[in-house]
């Protein structure tokens, strides 16, 4: 493979690699969430600003981005090695202004596109107070060598958040950061968070030591060359600049900056110094990515362990409503109060009690004669049933909704989401009537299922002296006969209820056949709570759908990280 083939490679590789960044969502309010923006913003316009467009014409100049504190006298030094005034000198800034870019007239065509900086836009002419500070004004100057490029960058301790973010975007995208601090202020606490940054990513920097007074020069320099070696920059040249009264010009000295400029100057014309400087930056860049992929996949493999996190307890509410209906099923709950009181008046509690071992002959008067025709009624026992199991099943739709939302408040990623959605906190509008619509359905499937099981019995006293909707009403009864968790008479009386109506039917359809279809009854009944929940449920599910993340992506990006980890 050739150089040039290689070279191809690994542009390709690293356009895989911002593409993947790029689609790396992060919408959740995890409490690392603002970093993990921060950190992808960063990466994107690093390779946006300087690693893609260098690698795609390493022979485009130098640029070298001017960056410090505030009053370090950054546009100062700017106009002095330029030698005329190309931008705005002053301790306070305008907040408005436009980052400043100054260039040989002969390299005009490398700045004015979109090779570099491509989310800024380009303007020309005289500074003015209404500078767009999204902007970069190019500044063509032939008193700057062919080759190199000044950009003179917002504060990075600027009051204004968008200026620091601007001067962060702008010292990643340089070939080399010329920082200029002051005596006064070289130990100051950001600009070596930035320093230590730059460091860490092969950044070339070159340390401007300004306006330092001569009597503590030896000493000020030997305690920043001490600094500089302990973040990992003892290679990074130091230019001191005395304190000395600017000209008439408002420019430094010249032989104040002459050790300087002819440094930058041999940059500029030195074609292979220049390469040195361009790609020593360039493997920092690139080395650094595979870190950066690494944490910023980290992150969105948070978000994806976030939203799944939220979707299970959204799941396992309503997975324990639904054991609750089941269990509300065979505790015997349902056979208590109105439909204890309505099988009271069906078959009476003193001589049901006394008789029901007897067994069923003896409570044939009480019920009704098997041979007369008239048939048991037992719609307000069916009424009843009706309205305990649509109140079981509504109380639990509540309770999980309840407990979905309490369990998204108390987990990292879920408050923000029930804060934007209130109606989660409760069953959605209208349960009530959909409850009441299963119950009313699954009645009728067991109606079906008595008539089906009752097949030529139809035409036997006993069929006739119930009916099939007695018969049903019985059937439902059945379907709640554990007696669990009752006690003392609440247990006689609940759970031989039961017990007769299961003989009731095993003298019609044998006891086979009743147990059979109790057990269809009552998965027929789970099935369809469980369908009505998934309902329920799915308002938490289209939520979470909604928020923006993408496995695929988070994959794309280890991969295509490692590629270029591979390639380079």
């Amino acid at each position: 493979m050739t150089d040039t083939d290689s070279a191809g490679e690994l542009l390709r590789a690293v356009e895989r690699l911002r593409g993947a960044a790029e689609r790396i969502q992060l919408s959740l309010d995890l409490p690392s969430a603002d970093e993990a923006r921060r950190t992808r913003a960063d990466l994107v316009h690093q390779l946006d600003d300087y690693v893609l467009p260098r690698l795609r014409s390493l022979d485009a100049p130098l640029l070298c981005v001017v960056g410090g504190s505030t009053g370090a006298g950054k546009s100062t030094l700017v106009n002095s090695l330029v030698g005329e005034e190309v931008t705005r000198a002053g301790v306070l800034r305008p907040t408005t202004r436009a980052s400043v870019l100054v260039h040989h007239p002969d390299d005009k065509d490398w700045f004015t596109g979109d090779r570099i900086l491509p989310g800024l836009s380009r303007v020309t002419g005289s500074v003015t107070d209404e500078d767009d500070p999204g902007s970069v004004r190019l500044t063509p100057s032939a008193m700057l060598p062919s080759g190199l490029g000044l950009l003179d960058a917002p504060d990075i301790d600027s009051v204004v958040t968008s200026n620091r973010d601007l001067a962060r975007q702008l010292l990643a995208a340089a070939d080399l950061w010329l920082f200029v601090t002051t005596a006064a202020r070289y130990a100051d606490a950001v600009p070596w968070t930035l320093l230590r940054e730059a460091a860490e990513r092969g950044t070339s920097v070159a340390i401007v030591l300004d306006r330092v007074p001569p009597e503590a020069m030896e000493e000020i320099r030997v305690h920043l060359s001490e600094m500089l070696r302990e973040q990992g920059l003892a290679k990074s040249p130091i230019f001191v600049i005395p304190e000395s009264a600017l000209g008439e010009d408002g420019m430094l000295p010249e032989r104040d900056t002459e050790r300087l400029r002819g440094w930058l100057h041999t940059l500029a014309g030195d074609a292979r110094a220049r390469s040195v400087v361009i790609r020593r930056t360039l493997e920092g860049a690139l080395g650094s990515l595979s870190t950066r992929s690494a944490q910023l996949t980290e992150a969105g493999q948070a978000q994806l362990a976030a939203r799944d996190g939220l979707r299970q307890a959204a799941r396992s509410a309503y997975g324990d409503a639904v054991q609750g209906v089941e269990d509300g099923m065979e505790d015997g709950t349902l056979l208590r109060g109105e439909v204890l009181a309505r099988w009271q008046e069906l078959v009476g509690t003193g001589e049901f009690l006394r008789q029901v071992e007897v067994g069923i002959s003896h409570l044939r008067d009480r019920l009704t004669t098997f041979f007369t025709g008239k048939k048991v009624t037992t719609d307000n026992l069916g009424e009843a049933i009706q309205t305990g199991a649509a109140a079981l099943i509504t109380s639990h739709a509540q309770v999980a909704a309840s407990t979905a939302s309490r369990s998204w408040k108390g987990t990292d990623g879920g408050a923000a989401l029930v804060l934007e959605h209130g109606e989660l906190a409760k069953a959605s509008p209208g349960i009530e009537e959909r409850v009441e619509r299963t119950i009313r359905d699954w009645q009728g499937e067991v109606l079906e299922m008595v008539r089906a099981e009752a097949g030529t019995k139809r035409t036997t006293a006993r069929y006739l002296a119930f009916g099939v909707n007695a018969l049903a009403v019985m059937l439902m009864l059945i379907v709640f006969t554990s007696t669990a968790g009752l006690t003392g008479v609440e247990v006689g009386i609940a759970g031989g209820s039961a017990v007769l109506a299961q003989r009731l039917l095993e003298a019609i359809f044998g006891d086979q056949a009743v147990r059979e279809l109790a057990a269809r009854a009552r998965k027929a009944l789970l099935a369809k709570v469980a369908d009505l929940y998934d309902a329920e449920l799915a308002r938490y599910e289209a939520v979470l759908d909604e928020v923006q993340l993408s496995a695929e992506a988070v994959t794309e990006l280890s991969s295509a990280a490692q590629q270029v980890e591979e390639t380079r």
